[in-house]
């Protein structure tokens, strides 16, 4: 099962109602995958709670005592960068003058028990199991503003129930991707990103594997799109994917499209939902273009 939504934001005066706008269709998904959630937020470099310039890191820990405080002092002393920390339940985000990459790496070897749920510099991931308005009121979804979330429930299949296998997943700065659906190959594929790609994966989910391939592709140089366009010759399965990056947004269905896909655009958003009743409460949807994307097309605004 699992549902899928995402709702991008074309008309910058939306942008503070983004969280309200985005959480009712998240939670009409609910019976579509019980078991956890998640979602991802852009903050733009426009919102008025947007951090300071440089990368974010968005990390999770299980511990309740988490001084989330001296890990970002301990980190602005290797970096040589400011960094600040801000607490949201289970999860944190680091903000720093400095690359996200240069904060991953300092994780990677100080503390390897953290989960980094996202990484870049618009980017905040927040997953948790439990239901869909649980998750969505625990990390005060709601209230948050931005440019585009993109939301996931999850009945799990594959691999177990916890916060580390809901989904977003993020695999490169700023890129993140839900998925209904399974890959056949991801074993092999990611195998293969290992080695060519140098990519390194936290979880067993095919949907990692999905991000990561597309973070390859943009590496190589290809826009979106044209990532997209070639995730149908190498990624074999049934899927639909809702992709997000730093400024864009992007729906993708596999060639026989047998999961479930709506899309809705007016001059002020654009909504993806797994089933219309996700979107029926939007803002001037009874006047929207309603449409069942097509079977290996590509659907994309903004840009990579």
């Amino acid at each position: 099962m699992c549902g899928i939504v995402g709702l991008y934001l074309k008309n910058p005066e939306r942008r503070s109602q983004l969280g309200a706008l985005f959480s009712p269709m998240l939670e009409e998904m609910t019976g579509r995958g019980p078991d956890s959630a998640g979602f991802a937020v852009y903050r733009g470099a426009g919102e008025a709670d947007a951090p300071p310039a440089g990368g974010k890191l968005t990390l999770y820990s299980p511990a309740d005592w988490e001084d989330w405080d001296a890990l970002a002092h301990a980190m602005a002393e290797r970096l040589g960068a400011p960094v600040t920390a801000s607490r949201n339940a289970s999860h944190a985000v680091l903000s720093a003058a400095a690359p996200s990459q240069a904060m991953r790496d300092w994780v990677a070897a100080n503390r390897p028990d953290l989960r980094i749920m996202s990484a870049g510099s618009t980017l905040e991931i927040y997953k948790e199991v439990g239901l869909p308005r649980a998750v969505l009121e625990r990390f005060g979804a709601p209230q948050m503003a931005g440019s585009h979330m993109i939301g996931h429930t999850r009945m799990a299949t594959e691999s177990a129930v916890t916060t580390e296998g809901a989904h977003p997943f993020n695999t490169g700065d700023d890129l993140c991707l839900v998925h209904n659906g399974s890959l056949s190959n991801h074993h092999a594929l990611k195998r293969r990103l290992a080695r060519e790609g140098g990519l390194a994966f936290q979880t067993e989910n095919d949907s990692e594997v999905a991000a990561g391939y597309l973070t390859w592709r943009l590496a190589q140089g290809a826009a979106l799109e044209d990532a997209l366009e070639a995730a149908l010759k190498d990624l074999d399965g049934f899927y639909t994917f809702a992709v997000g990056t730093r400024n864009g947004f992007a729906v993708l269905r596999d060639p026989i499209a047998c999961k479930p896909a709506v899309l809705a655009e007016t001059d002020d958003w654009v909504a993806m939902a797994s089933e219309y009743r996700s979107l029926a409460r939007l803002p001037g949807v009874e006047r929207a273009a309603v449409w069942e994307p097509k079977p290996a097309t590509v659907y994309v605004w903004g840009t990579a």
